[in-house]
C-alpha cells in the first residue's frame, strides 16, 4: 500500500471530530503523521479503544492503551449555548471547525446540533461561560464522521478563498472574522465597553 492510500485509510478510521486532542490541527494531519512519521496510534480519545484497534490493524502495530495525556474516551456530546447569556462575540463561531454555530456579531448564537462534533473547542474562547457540552448521538457512526469531514473541508476551502489560510491556529481565528469598522472607537473606549458588557453578562449568569 502506498503512503497516500495509507493516509486515506487511516483518515477514514478516525472519527473526524477535528478536536485537536491528538496534538494535531485536525484528523487528516494526525493520519499523515501516523503514516509518514510513525506517530503513535493511541492519541485519539473520541475514537477510543475501537479506533485504536482499527488503526493497529491498518498499520500492523500492536494495540496500545489510549494515551492519557490526550484525554479520555467519552460518549458523544454536542455543544449547547445558553442563549439568554450569549453576548454575540462570535468567538465560538470562529473556533468551530465544522461551522456548527450560527449567529451574527452582537446577536444571539445557537448550535446546529446535527453538525456539532462535540470537539468542545468553543468552550475556552467563550468569555461568559455560556456554553456547555450535553449528551449527543447515542453512537458516533461512520455516516456522522463522513458528514463532519465534509463540513470541515468546506470550511477549510472557504478560509483558503477568503484569507489564503486553510489550516492551523490562524485559520481558526480568521474564520468568519467580522470586519473592523474604520470608524471604530478608540481601543481604550472599546476595551472599557467590552469589559462592561462582560461584567453585566456574568452578573446575570450568577443571579439566575
Amino acid at each position: 500500500m502506498n503512503t497516500h492510500a495509507l493516509i486515506q485509510k487511516i483518515d477514514a478510521v478516525l472519527p473526524q471530530t477535528q478536536c485537536t486532542r491528538c496534538g494535531y490541527d485536525a484528523c487528516l494531519p494526525y493520519a499523515q503523521a501516523i503514516a509518514v512519521d510513525n506517530e503513535a496510534i493511541n492519541r485519539c480519545p473520541p475514537g477510543g479503544d475501537a479506533g485504536i484497534q482499527a488503526l493497529a490493524a491498518l498499520t500492523q502495530q500492536p494495540i496500545q492503551a489510549l494515551d492519557p495525556e490526550c484525554g479520555v474516551h467519552t460518549a458523544p456530546t454536542v455543544a449547547l449555548i445558553d442563549e439568554e447569556h450569549c453576548i454575540g462575540c462570535t468567538l465560538c463561531i470562529q473556533a468551530c471547525p465544522v461551522d456548527a454555530i450560527v449567529g451574527a456579531n452582537k446577536k444571539m448564537h445557537t448550535v446546529l446540533s446535527d453538525r456539532c462534533t462535540g470537539c468542545d473547542l468553543c468552550l475556552d474562547p467563550c468569555p461568559v461561560d455560556c456554553i456547555t457540552m450535553v449528551p449527543g448521538p447515542a453512537v458516533w457512526t461512520v455516516h456522522l464522521a463522513n458528514q463532519a469531514r465534509d463540513h470541515f473541508n468546506q470550511r477549510q476551502e472557504r478560509l483558503a478563498e477568503k484569507h489564503g489560510e486553510a489550516t492551523g491556529v490562524a485559520a481558526r481565528v480568521l474564520a468568519n472574522k467580522p470586519k473592523v469598522s474604520a470608524q471604530a472607537d478608540s481601543s481604550t473606549h472599546r476595551a472599557a465597553t467590552i469589559a462592561d458588557v462582560l461584567a453585566r453578562a456574568r452578573a446575570r449568569r450568577h443571579s439566575s
